[in-house]
């Protein structure tokens, strides 16, 4: 992580204020274990409780999903923030004075200087569209076109809807004379270059321009409708470094704050059914970008809230894509539902027929199960008008009931069918516990099935999960030293003085490093503090397991040294090892005398390795 222009003052400020126990509190029920609290872990599905909070420390650890880090972090994982954000918010919530000015752009430069001169391109194209689609006269039928779909300036407004005139190089003269290369713009999507190599044209004319903004709020690419007849109907810009269609939503920046509190988000399929919700009242929709559902927006999703209703189109398309994406988000563990929408309706449709009281009603009160709507959707594949049709549904159905986890709502499906096909519940019930049993045979039996980590049963995964149960003696003799490094300077500069960064293993080492560092930068022990400066993901979550082993037996200056003896054999000890494979070899091959020699050097070794 970087931290950009904030100022460490304020960022240990923030920290400071913040307590964790407090601050997960809100989010997770915690128990009392000791010297620790546990809970569910609220960044992954689990039933045996793996999350972990030291209050001692100030930090989280859970040991099934790897999250870790300090009250700062656990903010940014539970909220969705990126840490400036974050820092930000936490002080502002906290009324400490916060002196810095944070941007994002000033993030983006430190990563790529182009990208922050291709958003400002994007920002003054943003305006001069939205200029042009209001004070001009090349507007009016696009304005028009927009009032007749329901649009007021309010929501024109908000959304900054533009238009692009019907001129081959508007846009490139416009912005040619504010100093940005042609070759620039083609390359983040704004310009075409021509055919013949002659020059460059608008990617966008004559359409009605719709901004697509980041998490930040700043416009990283335009989606394009057409104003009259043409093709292609719909046209966005191209995917580059700003703009990526599988981990953008539309509408995300302005409906963040309202899913961060609802916990609930609707999903579309395009910006206009985005807009008109808006418009009925619907403040936390947002919708993909011309593509599928993917796995990285539903990562996106699953950081800000538990639930997401699904507002597709009433037509096949738009039903087919619901049934795949309700098996991503299910595999995220959040809560699914579906608005049915009348067969042949969009949102947009459905706003404009029924109005918008009748469509909130629809979405946030009436929305059907994950489960219902697999069953609705079962049935297009049957034909229950004949017995053989509603044979083979029946089947299916209840195998797919089967494998909703409680039997409250196992049983309140198996109710419809069996009152639906007159079927007594009493079969239907033996039929699906029969498939439950068959299913959970080929299944270790443990929580969250093929996740071993979170069984519970073997205390040694749980306190490293990412190492062998046994520990060899020096990796345990480099963990207990770290262990008490990270909490005492002192301990640690005589470490570095006789070890230095020797540890045997890599990331070890590499931790030991970044703590000497810390330390000669002057800051004093403070594992909250250490594990926010480690830029890497992994070495937090070692760290964190690190500093929950249960030792609380002090490191003497004697078990200090033994510790570090342990660590500094390691080399000599693994030369003898290789030695001794090549006095196997030279007796294999029958020299003799190699063989000997190899042993004399082998017992010199060993006298030296007793001796230190």
């Amino acid at each position: 992580m970087s931290f950009g222009r904030i100022p460490e003052e304020v960022i240990a400020a923030v920290r400071a204020h913040y307590d964790i126990v407090e601050t997960v509190g809100k989010y997770v029920h915690l128990t009392k274990h000791g010297k620790y609290l546990k809970g569910l872990c609220p960044f992954h599905s689990e039933n045996t409780p793996s999350f972990t909070v030291t209050p001692e420390l100030q930090i989280f650890h859970c040991y099934g999903c790897g999250k870790t880090g300090n009250v700062i972090r656990f903010m940014e994982e539970i909220e969705g923030y990126s840490f400036p954000e974050a820092v930000q918010v936490m002080a502002e919530q906290a009324d400490l004075p916060v002196e810095w000015n944070w941007r994002a752009k000033q993030a983006v430069a430190q990563v790529n200087p182009m990208q922050v001169q291709a958003v400002e391109a994007y920002e003054l194209s943003a305006k001069f569209y939205h200029y042009v689609l209001n004070h001009t006269k090349q507007g009016n039928e696009a304005k028009q076109y927009l009032k007749d779909r329901g649009m007021n300036d309010h929501l024109i407004n908000q959304f900054q809807i533009g238009f692009a005139p019907d001129d081959w190089d508007i846009l490139a003269r416009f912005l040619d004379k504010r100093g940005y290369a042609a070759n620039f713009l083609e390359e983040f999507g704004l310009l075409i270059a021509k055919q013949d190599g002659t020059g460059y044209i608008d990617r966008f004319r004559n359409r009605v321009i719709f901004p697509i903004q980041n998490f930040e709020g700043q416009t990283i690419a335009f989606a394009g409708r057409i104003l009259g007849a043409g093709q292609p109907k719909y046209l966005n810009s191209p995917e580059s470094d700003l703009f990526t269609k599988s981990r953008t939503l539309y509408n995300w920046n302005q409906a963040k704050g309202n899913i961060r509190k609802t916990k609930q988000v609707v999903l579309f399929e395009g910006y206009m059914d985005v807009i008109k919700a808006t418009q009925a009242g619907l403040e936390n929709g947002v919708a993909t970008m011309g593509t599928a559902l993917t796995e990285e927006h539903c990562a996106l999703l699953k950081r800000q809230t538990s639930e997401v209703i699904i507002c597709y189109d009433g037509d096949e398309a738009g039903q087919a894509a619901t049934a795949k994406a309700i098996a991503l988000i299910e595999a995220t563990s959040m809560k699914v539902l579906v608005a049915m929408l009348p067969k042949g309706l969009d949102p947009d449709d459905y706003i404009s027929q029924y109005g918008a009281s009748s469509f909130l009603r629809l979405v946030l009160d009436e929305s059907v199960s994950a489960t219902k709507f697999k069953l609705i959707y079962l049935r297009r594949n049957h034909i229950l008008l004949n017995e053989e049709g509603r044979k083979n549904y029946l089947i299916e159905a209840i195998n797919l009931i089967s494998e909703v986890d409680t039997s409250v709502e196992r049983e309140f499906y198996l109710k419809e069918l069996s009152h639906e096909f007159d079927i007594s519940l009493a079969a239907l019930k033996q039929d699906c516990n029969e498939i439950r049993q068959s299913k959970q045979k080929n299944v270790t039996q443990r929580d969250n099935n093929d996740k071993s980590w979170n069984n519970g049963r073997n205390e040694n995964r749980k306190r490293y999960p990412s190492v062998p149960t046994l520990l060899p003696a020096y990796a345990y003799a480099e963990r207990r030293l770290l262990h008490v490094m990270i909490q005492d300077r002192d301990i640690a500069e005589t470490v570095h003085a006789r070890v230095g960064e020797a540890f045997n293993i890599e990331d070890h080492a590499a931790i030991a490093a970044y703590l000497y560092a810390h330390y000669a930068q002057g800051y004093s022990a403070n594992a909250a503090h250490f594990m926010e400066t480690l830029q890497d993901d992994r070495l937090e979550s070692i760290v964190a397991s690190i500093l929950m082993m249960n030792e609380d037996i002090p490191v003497t200056d004697e078990i200090l040294e033994a510790f570090v003896q342990q660590i500094l054999k390691v080399p000599e000890q693994k030369s003898i090892d290789e030695k001794k494979e090549a006095m196997k070899s030279a007796e294999r091959a029958g020299d003799a005398l190699l063989a000997a020699q190899i042993a004399s050097e082998i017992i010199t070794l060993e006298q030296q390795l007793k001796r230190s």
